[in-house]
């Protein structure tokens, strides 16, 4: 396999670029090696800069649910730029975007489009702020919800804990009204609520973790944070940047049944163009500006060419039967990958929600939060990183991150995938 071209552009790259890449995770820090650039996709594959082919598990970290370069939404970029790239004006499209989301996702009554998701979680606690009049927040540990400044922290040991910054560069002023609590520990949020529940604005959380591998909430978590939220007068702010359209329909909120205040959504939204957007109660978005005083704004938010690749994939999951054939060709990877560890003798544990999923490498222990994240066996998931690479299958370079199942995906891609993993694995166990 050659990356030689993968190398040489990876030395321009950094001569111009911060460590040769646009985001961190890009940058293979935490697998080893060197990142491949990639030239081309189309439907589950990607080829690299050399020629490569891969099976590809990445999916542009979530968005590209229907597979890469799909036909009609390419065909609905092409028609959007050629009447115009960008107006800094309202569209119609716009109106028809966010009627689609409002339609799917009953919790969400009106919705803002923005640019990304870092920016739709940023927008969705200031709402929530200005909406209630309080300053606080409440995050959970290993939740990542973009880099905006308050939203950068290290997470506390115990309960109401408020948290230094996670970045340097990031005052401590700006996250000192931040307090995390571990993810799926119901007891914490209710003994932080007893203590200062008056002076939350809100809760925001991942329903379904993504940013430390895949964590699904435990019973009763989602339920908890919906009851004390109503309890002290917060607001639930639900992150479905990764899961929104992705583990159902109606995303996490319609596969579990909880109804958040607020909403924000990426990716799939925007159809792999950039693209975000937070809704949720009519009472609460009437707050932002030019309705009430909070002050949100974005030159390109609602740009036409990102609607309508967002419109097109969401009126292309609308057709009957998609979703139970992803959970189908989802269940069958994580099934086989389950059962070559128990095979190889390797221990571990697959962790899946519809058509997200993590191999964590550990003791086969379900994984509730992220202390039990970073204790999984990085080292050894790097090593098996290598060979599913050698083999043509490109997962995502980190062990803290979920791999993502296309609608592209077919039945030989998921049987090569595991004919590779088993190799690998087999290979693993011998050394």
């Amino acid at each position: 396999m050659r990356k030689d071209r993968s190398r040489e552009l990876l030395h321009r790259a950094r001569a111009v670029i911060p460590g040769g890449v646009n985001s961190p995770v890009r940058a293979f820090k935490s697998v080893g090696g060197d990142p491949l650039f990639i030239a081309r996709a189309k439907g589950a594959n990607v080829w690299d800069a050399d020629g490569n082919g891969y099976i590809d598990y990445v999916g542009s970290w979530g968005p590209m649910i229907l597979g890469h370069a799909d036909p009609s939404v390419v065909e609905a970029v092409k028609n959007a730029v050629d009447r115009g790239s960008s107006f800094g004006a309202p569209t119609e499209g716009e109106i028809r975007l966010a009627e689609a989301i409002v339609k799917r996702v009953p919790s969400v009554q009106k919705v803002r489009l923005v640019s990304s998701g870092t920016e739709a979680t940023m927008s969705a606690l200031r709402l929530a702020r200005g909406f209630t009049g309080r300053d606080d927040i409440v995050k959970f540990e290993g939740c990542y919800h973009g880099h905006a400044d308050h939203l950068l922290v290290k997470a506390g040991s115990g309960v109401a804990t408020f948290d230094l910054p996670d970045s340097k560069g990031v005052p401590a002023d700006f996250a000192k009204h931040t307090i995390s609590l571990p993810y799926n520990d119901i007891s914490a949020v209710r003994e932080l609520f007893a203590q200062r529940g008056q002076k939350i604005a809100a809760i925001i959380v991942e329903p379904v973790a993504g940013n430390m591998g895949l964590v699904p909430p435990v019973n009763g978590f989602l339920e908890t944070l919906r009851d004390v939220a109503t309890q002290y007068g917060a607001l639930l702010i639900f992150d479905e940047v990764m899961t929104g359209f992705r583990v159902h329909a109606a995303g996490a909120q319609g596969l579990y049944a909880i109804t958040p205040d607020l909403t924000a959504f990426g990716k799939i939204v925007g159809g792999g163009l950039p693209l975000g957007a937070f809704g949720g109660r009519a009472d609460v978005m009437d707050m932002l500006a030019p309705d009430g005083p909070v002050y949100q704004a974005g030159t390109l938010s609602g740009n036409p060419c990102a609607v309508a690749a967002g419109l097109k994939t969401l009126e292309n999951l609308s057709a009957p039967g998609l979703y139970d054939q992803l959970e189908k060709i989802s269940r069958r990877i994580g099934e086989g990958l389950a059962a070559i560890l128990r095979e190889t003798g390797i221990p571990g544990r697959v962790q899946r929600v519809g058509s997200m999923f993590t191999l964590y490498f550990g003791d086969g222990t379900p994984l509730k939060n992220f202390a039990d994240a970073k204790a999984a066996d990085h080292n050894r998931f790097s090593a098996y990183f290598a060979e599913m690479l050698a083999r043509g299958i490109y997962l995502p370079p980190s062990g803290y991150e979920a791999n993502f199942v296309s609608l592209a995906h077919t039945t030989d891609d998921v049987d090569r995938t595991l004919d590779s993993a088993r190799a690998a694995m087999t290979s693993l166990a011998a050394s």
